[in-house]
């Protein structure tokens, strides 16, 4: 009998880097699976079906959230991105990990349909560098560097209410700390630990 898998979502404020920390993660913890969305827009060069993203028709889309196939999903300018419920239950029912990099709005509907899942809040080291990481990115002009800017101290009130918070000062102390976030996680009794427990008592020994 195997333990029920962890979904780990990793959010924060916009450019504070949640994607570069968990594409650290997974190439230490190979076990991990990523959680791939689902998009209305169109494939670029070299984007395959299902690996990058699993491409929908706004139409197909639209049936998703309809029927409630969706832990999360937003309009991101002309186009919808969402995270399929199905892969998220199934990989964790069979007892392997699968985790999200979603923006703050997302993570607050995972959390609403997917209560027992980890939740981590990702923080600047400090608001200067997060501008600084903003600018650096060079995707968008001045008015909404200003809107984003405004917007920081709302997310930041939000991580409160996480579970875990870390920082994202130095990547690799980050990561280190999102590991050991994934391994207590495991050691609760009311997920792994309680497990090796029960197997204990059945069995004698934990195989």
């Amino acid at each position: 009998m195997h333990s029920k898998g962890l979904l780990i979502v990793i959010t924060g404020p916009s450019a504070v880097g949640k994607g570069t920390i968990v594409r650290a993660l997974l190439r230490q913890m190979q076990d991990i699976r990523f959680s791939v969305s689902v998009t209305t827009r169109p494939p670029r060069p070299g984007e395959v079906d299902g690996v990058e993203y699993f491409f929908a028709s706004h139409e197909e889309f639209d049936n998703l959230v309809v029927t409630d196939q969706l832990l999360e999903w937003a309009q991101v300018y002309d186009n919808r991105y969402g995270t399929p419920r199905e892969q998220v239950e199934k990989a964790t029912a069979a007892g392997h990990d699968i985790i999200l990099d979603i923006d703050i709005n997302g993570a607050r509907q995972v959390r609403e349909k997917f209560p027992e899942g980890v939740f981590v809040f990702v923080l600047p080291p400090s608001l200067g560098e997060l501008e600084a990481r903003i600018r650096r990115r060079g995707t968008e002009d001045e008015a909404a560097i200003q809107r984003r800017l405004a917007a920081v101290p709302g997310w930041l009130q939000e991580g409160l209410t996480y579970e875990y918070v870390l920082v994202n000062d130095r990547l690799e102390t980050a990561v280190e700390q999102l590991r050991a976030m994934i391994i207590a996680e495991k050691c609760r009794t009311d997920r792994q630990g309680g497990d090796l427990i029960r197997r204990l008592l059945e069995k004698g020994e934990i195989d």
